[in-house]
């Protein structure tokens, strides 16, 4: 009787899940990184449009980052996630934070929304731009970042742009994270730090120091020599030029930042299908993927296909060219 029992539910849950997900439906793997982070949220989002707007079954499956998933989509084990654009680059050719670690077969499907940072420092310091910086190199500056790798890459270029590496500044404080390097600046740990336009984060450490006038962005050189030698070490990345606004912290005057724009990722083999259908997706549903999460307001659909040294999935120069969005500008 009991195995009668075992078998009709187990046969009732079956039946259940045919309703909800017919037999032949495909769920399509869409990497992010851990809950609340970046990666995440725009999977979320993703995912929520290519189910309701393209009938496509997609599912976020969070993971360590993008150190443990671009060499999964490399090996066609997952279809899609996210990444930056430099971090595009140096997957794809073995560089960078993937030195010696080639994944030929990432393609790009498309940019999200840029990202926007810059090297901060407290507003008490006397610094304001990079040339500033340049005459004070004995300061503490955050280092290694073990689970954000991409992160000292970031500084690396900002330091760049300014006629400097990281060898000029003798003591460097490693931190383990991108947040945690944030709230060392606030914990008086290190003088220099990366911080993102907006974050949760920054705004903390921003009201922690407000007897110090709070946290100051470094204006980087937005001169043509200045954006030579940012773009020689990151060559997906901009300097762009913010307006004072002091709902964001440390934009007290007009200070010139890093932009970089967040990618999704596919593999070669990925249908050409379905990677229309959701480049199709996203492009056409800006407003519902701002609902489901905020960066994407600042997203410009027109602009999703710039030039990048990882070649765009076919599926979604296909739709580009449909749409008549500008491929590598």
């Amino acid at each position: 009787m009991t195995t009668v029992r075992t078998f009709l539910a187990a046969a009732a849950i079956a039946a259940v899940g045919a309703v909800s997900m017919p037999v032949s439906a495909q769920v399509v793997g869409i990497a992010t990184g851990q809950q609340g982070s970046l990666g995440f949220k725009t999977g979320q989002a993703v995912a929520k449009v290519a189910n309701l707007k393209a009938a496509i079954t997609a599912r976020a499956q969070p993971m360590a980052g993008t150190a443990a998933y671009l060499p999964l989509i490399n090996k066609s084990e997952v279809d899609f996630g996210f990444c930056n654009a430099v971090e595009a680059e140096y997957a794809h050719s073995g560089t960078g934070n993937f030195a010696g670690k080639k994944n030929p077969n990432l393609r790009i499907v498309g940019t999200m929304f840029p990202l926007r940072t810059g090297l901060m420092v407290v507003a008490d310091s006397g610094i304001k731009t990079i040339k500033d910086l340049a005459g004070k190199k004995n300061l503490r500056i955050s280092s290694e970042y073990k689970a954000s790798n991409i992160i000292p890459y970031y500084i690396a270029g900002a330091l760049a742009n300014g006629g400097m590496s990281y060898d000029d500044f003798p003591n460097k404080v490693p931190v383990s994270s991108f947040v945690k390097g944030m709230l060392a600046i606030g914990e008086n740990k290190v003088d220099v730090t990366l911080i993102s336009l907006g974050s949760g984060a920054g705004r903390k450490v921003d009201a922690k120091l407000r007897s110090r006038g709070g946290l100051r962005y470094v204006s980087l050189d937005a001169s043509p020599e200045g954006v030579a030698k940012f773009k020689a070490f990151l060559p997906a990345g901009n300097i762009i030029s913010v307006k004072a606004n002091k709902s964001f912290p440390g934009m007290q005057e007009d200070a010139n930042l890093v932009e970089i724009p967040w990618v999704m990722v596919t593999h070669k083999d990925a249908s050409d299908d379905l990677v229309y259908k959701l480049t199709k997706a996203i492009a056409e549903n800006k407003a519902d993927l701002g609902k489901s999460f905020g960066a994407f307001k600042r997203a410009n659909m027109k602009m999703m296909a710039p030039k990048n040294a990882v070649p765009y999935h076919p599926g979604a120069l296909k739709y580009y060219k449909e749409a008549g969005i500008k491929i590598g500008g």
